[in-house]
């Protein structure tokens, strides 16, 4: 799972832009669902869903992936580059969040000892 927070520029209405635009076709990429609070993209071969909600200017979104995890990445990527791509005088900043990942720490491994000269 990746958590994804995007800040909007104040009284952009980027939320309501992006589900009326998903709605319509104008968007074509992703589709939304469960009244505008599920996003899946078009190509089935991205898999996986974002749950999204709206709140003081800041979307906050979940992306999920149980089918084959690991691959939440392609959908963060197809979204982000979207908002890049046509609604960027509209985003303020965007915060990713990598919740639950194994942290991965240096081996406790000491460096090799140098071998005799003989």
């Amino acid at each position: 799972m990746i958590r994804l927070q995007i800040v909007e520029r104040h009284g952009a209405g980027l939320y309501r832009s992006l589900v009326r635009a998903m709605r319509s076709g104008e968007l074509r990429t992703f589709n939304v669902a469960r009244r505008g609070r599920k996003v899946t993209h078009a190509n089935p071969s991205y898999t996986g869903w974002i749950n999204w909600s709206a709140s003081g200017g800041v979307i906050t979104c979940e992306v999920l992936s149980p089918r084959k995890p690991g691959t939440e990445w392609r959908l963060l990527s197809a979204l982000v580059g979207r908002l890049a791509d046509k609604y960027a005088d509209r985003v303020h900043s965007i915060n990713v969040q990598f919740p639950g990942l194994p942290v991965v720490r240096p081996s406790g491994r000491k460096r090799p000892k140098p071998r005799r000269k003989r």
